[in-house]
């Protein structure tokens, strides 16, 4: 996996399954790692839900069962469960605090900077992010379009070869998001998509059913579909990302090397010189797009028959260090929140639709005719769109609260009133103080249809504390994605 993008032309990606553990792993004694409220990334069915009777004198409102909490005290992971990256040692190497997230120990924040300092040096220059935890497909086939304009409800026909997408995979009967994916377009009959780590077994299993029942209908070879396990993935983000990576383009091949005609959403596969003068073993897939609000690249590499090139194309970024440093998963996450981005598994769930989470935009408009609909819950999505005000109960908003304390996952929205009853009428789903915005405390969840307009005063409860509050658009941060002028 989660800001709002059109297909590309609008905004970034949610991104992809990214829940932020708050504090990092020690080693103990037995050799386990211990952590101290692990905010762990479980599928729907698992997740404890915030409810009214959670905070003394608070009322439940129509949405007390409707977002997820997860929080596990004194958890104890053992290493050995934890999947690493192609990059891990370099990690290790570079002095990053290593945490527990998606099944990965991922790096937090690195020993040079801290976590506004990474943040705020992705605004000014470029951060490199390893993502090469989530889940990286190759769908062919004649059926590919067919089955992919099933369980998303993006008009995919209509998006052009080197272009991308951001979608969401859907429940049949539902529409629940199941997962938000990025999904590009290679060639007419070939996609390549990205899914979230925390969401792999859910997303693997859905899908295989889907290709399965896909083929019993139109034949084996209508679809061939594989995982890409031999592949890393790193974003460069960064008002600096371009500069920083032009020079490292090979110049002699075939395709456009020049990333001034690359815009927003589209993709080159190219080859990059390395130190030695050599020339990747492999074009790397790169992509214009990125989940801070910042230009930026991300960079999908080979490893088949190359498995240094992973480290060899970030070293290659880090030679310029007054320009490129390393960054975690803290900086990620206050970014993301600033450019409005959603997190899986916080922000959205398969308890919500699209049009439930703000993300109508992601249904195609040649799609939304009810008689002709065939994608997976358009019978509850497409009414929902129609009739917003008659079908939804809760709508995704932003929220800018007052100085103190910041809201946190969790927290309770309630609306205020005259005789100081507080009725609740949502949930936090993501808030931080924005090191941009000199610590104003932002956030975003779920608030009940009807109070979900900008400019709508509410409370949040924060430490069972009355905290006055906006609902805010967002971005919180203006984006400054690179598009054709």
């Amino acid at each position: 996996m989660v800001k709002a993008m059109r297909p590309f032309t609008r905004g970034a990606r949610l991104v992809n399954t990214r829940a932020l553990c708050p504090k990092p792993f020690s080693t103990a004694a037995n050799g386990s790692i211990q952590t101290i409220q692990l905010r762990r990334q479980l599928p729907s069915h698992a997740v404890r839900r915030p409810t009214a009777s959670l905070v003394p004198g608070v009322r439940a409102g129509a949405l007390g069962q409707q977002t997820a909490t997860r929080y596990a005290s004194s958890t104890t992971v053992d290493p050995a469960t934890l999947g690493k990256t192609q990059l891990y040692d370099l990690h290790v190497s570079r002095g990053a605090k290593m945490v527990p997230f998606a099944g990965f120990a991922m790096p937090l924040q690195y020993s040079d900077l801290s976590h506004v300092e990474s943040h705020n040096w992705t605004r000014e220059k470029a951060s490199l992010f390893d993502v090469s935890h989530m889940v990286q497909h190759s769908l062919r086939g004649p059926g590919a379009i067919d089955l992919l304009m099933k369980v998303t409800p993006s008009s995919l026909d209509k998006l052009p070869n080197n272009q991308s997408t951001l979608s969401c995979l859907l429940e049949e009967g539902t529409g629940g998001i199941i997962d938000d994916t990025v999904i590009t377009r290679l060639d007419k009959d070939s996609f390549y998509f990205v899914t979230n780590a925390g969401r792999r077994e859910d997303d693997l299993a859905f899908l295989k059913t889907e290709i399965d029942a896909y083929k019993k209908e139109h034949g084996e070879d209508s679809i061939t579909w594989d995982v890409l396990e031999d592949r890393a993935l790193v974003a460069l983000q960064g008002p600096l990302a371009a500069s920083v990576l032009q020079p490292l383009v090979h110049k002699d091949q075939q395709a456009d090397t020049d990333l001034s005609t690359l815009y927003f959403g589209q993709c080159r596969s190219l080859y990059l010189t390395l130190p030695d003068e050599s020339v990747t073993p492999h074009p790397l897939l790169i992509s214009r797009t990125g989940y801070t609000g910042e230009d930026g690249f991300e960079i999908s590499i080979p490893t088949a028959n190359a498995a240094s090139l992973p480290n060899d194309v970030v070293e290659l970024f880090l030679s310029k260090p007054e320009e490129v440093r390393l960054a975690g998963l803290a900086a990620r996450d206050s970014l993301r929140l600033e450019a409005g981005m959603c997190l899986y598994g916080q922000d959205i769930t398969t308890s919500h639709t699209p049009p439930m989470a703000a993300l109508s935009w992601l249904v195609g408009k040649d799609r939304r005719d009810q008689s002709t609909a065939k994608f997976n819950g358009a019978s509850v999505i497409l009414p929902q769109i129609a009739s917003p005000s008659k079908t939804l109960s809760q709508r995704r908003v932003g929220f800018t609260i007052e100085k103190g304390p910041p809201a946190r996952e969790g927290a309770i929205v309630v609306e205020l009133s005259e005789n100081g009853e507080k009725n609740q009428v949502g949930v936090i789903t993501s808030g931080l103080p924005s090191p941009t915005l000199g610590g104003t405390n932002i956030a975003m969840g779920y608030i009940k249809q009807g109070l979900h307009k900008k400019g709508t005063e509410i409370g949040v409860l924060v430490r069972n504390k009355l905290r006055k509050a906006i609902v805010s658009s967002m971005p919180f941060v203006e984006s400054k994605f690179y598009r054709k002028q």
